[in-house]
C-alpha cells in the first residue's frame, strides 16, 4: 500500500481504531501498512503521531503498530491515574498480549526506546529492535541531567505550558529548542500535536509532568546488562547533533548488545526521524521488516 504524508497525518487526527486497557488507563491504538509486525514506542511529552513522517516509507515494507501510552496524545486516563515509566513499561507488555503479537519488532524514540527495552528484554516474541535517540547506558550527560533536574521545581509544569504557546521562546534551547537542529521544526505540525496540548490542556500537561517526575536514574545504570539479554538485531539510528544523547555516546554503547549497528543521521538532532524522516526509515528497515528469529 502507498502513503502519503497528508495521509499520515490524518491518521492522528481521526479516532483511534480501539483502545486497550492497560490498568492506569486506556492506549489509543492505530494500524497502518503490510508486512511484518512493528510495535512503536513513542517518547516524552510526544505521542505516537511523532512516528508519522516515517510511516509513508514504512507502510509498503512492515504493518506498523502505533499507540498513545496512557498520559498521551489520544490516550484515556482519569486525573489521578498513577502515570510512570514504570507502568508505561507495564502498558507495553499489556499491548503485545493483547494484539497477540507473536513475532514483532519493536521501535521506541527518547524515553519510549528506555520503556521498550525494559518491557521486552529476553522476551521470545521480539523479532528485532530498532532504538532512535534514547537513553544509553554510558550514563546521562549533563543537558538531559539538567532538563530532569527541574521537574520538582514548584510551578514547572505551568511555566513548561506556557512556554511550549510561545514560539519565539520554546526555540531557547534551555526550553525546547535543543531538540532540533532545525528549530523551525516546532512550528507546523509538532505545533499542532504535541505543544498545543502541553499549552492548552490542564490534564495533558500534568499528566506530561507526572511523568517526568517518576523518572528513576535505576532504569539507565541497569541498562548494559539488560543490553546483554537482548539477543536479536538491534538498529540505533542516531542524529549527529543530538544534544540529549551524544552520538559520542552511542558509539560505546553498541558493544553492549550481541549483535547491534549503528546509523548516525546528519543534520538531525534529538527527533531525528522529525527531521530526516527517509533516511530514518532507510536505516531501520534491514533490521525491523526482516524475518529474524528472535
Amino acid at each position: 500500500m502507498s502513503l502519503t504524508a497528508t495521509e499520515a497525518s490524518e491518521l492522528f487526527r481521526a479516532a483511534p481504531e480501539r483502545f486497550i486497557p492497560t490498568g492506569v488507563g486506556e492506549v489509543a491504538y492505530r494500524s497502518v501498512g503490510e508486512g511484518p509486525d512493528v510495535l512503536f514506542v513513542h517518547g516524552w511529552p510526544v505521542s505516537s503521531a511523532t512516528f508519522r513522517k516515517l510511516l509513508p516509507f514504512l507502510a509498503d515494507h512492515v504493518r506498523c503498530h502505533l499507540i498513545d501510552l496512557p498520559g498521551a496524545g489520544s490516550s484515556r486516563f482519569a486525573s489521578g491515574a498513577p502515570l510512570s515509566i514504570a507502568n508505561h513499561i507495564d502498558s507495553v507488555r499489556r499491548v503485545i498480549d493483547a494484539l497477540g503479537l507473536e513475532s514483532v519488532a519493536v521501535v521506541g524514540h527518547d524515553s519510549g526506546g528506555l520503556i521498550a527495552r525494559r518491557a521486552i528484554a529476553g522476551d521470545p516474541r521480539l523479532r528485532a529492535l530498532g532504538l532512535i535517540d534514547t537513553e544509553q547506558s554510558t550514563g546521562l550527560n549533563w543537558r538531559f541531567r539538567s532538563f530532569i533536574a527541574a521537574r520538582h521545581t514548584p510551578g514547572f509544569g505551568a511555566a513548561l505550558g506556557w512556554l511550549a504557546g510561545q514560539p519565539k521562546l520554546r526555540r531557547n534551547g534551555f526550553v525546547l529548542g535543543d531538540a532540533f537542529h532545525d528549530r523551525n521544526l516546532l512550528d507546523g505540525e509538532f505545533d499542532e500535536f504535541f505543544l498545543q496540548p502541553l499549552h492548552a490542556s490542564r490534564d495533558y500537561r500534568d499528566g506530561a509532568i507526572r511523568l517526568l517526575r517518576s523518572f528513576d536514574f535505576e532504569l539507565v545504570r541497569g541498562l548494559e546488562a539488560l543490553h546483554r539479554e537482548i539477543d536479536v538485531p538491534v538498529g540505533l539510528v542516531w542524529g549527529e547533533h543530538d544534544k540529549f544523547f551524544p552520538v559520542e555516546w552511542v558509539e560505546e554503547m553498541v558493544g553492549t548488545f550481541p549483535s547491534a549497528h549503528l546509523t548516525v543521521i546528519k543534520g538531525a538532532g534529538l527527533f531525528s526521524h522529525e527531521e530526516r524522516p527517509a533516511e530514518v526509515a532507510a536505516a531501520l528497515l534491514p533490521t525491523i521488516a526482516a524475518m529474524h528469529e528472535g
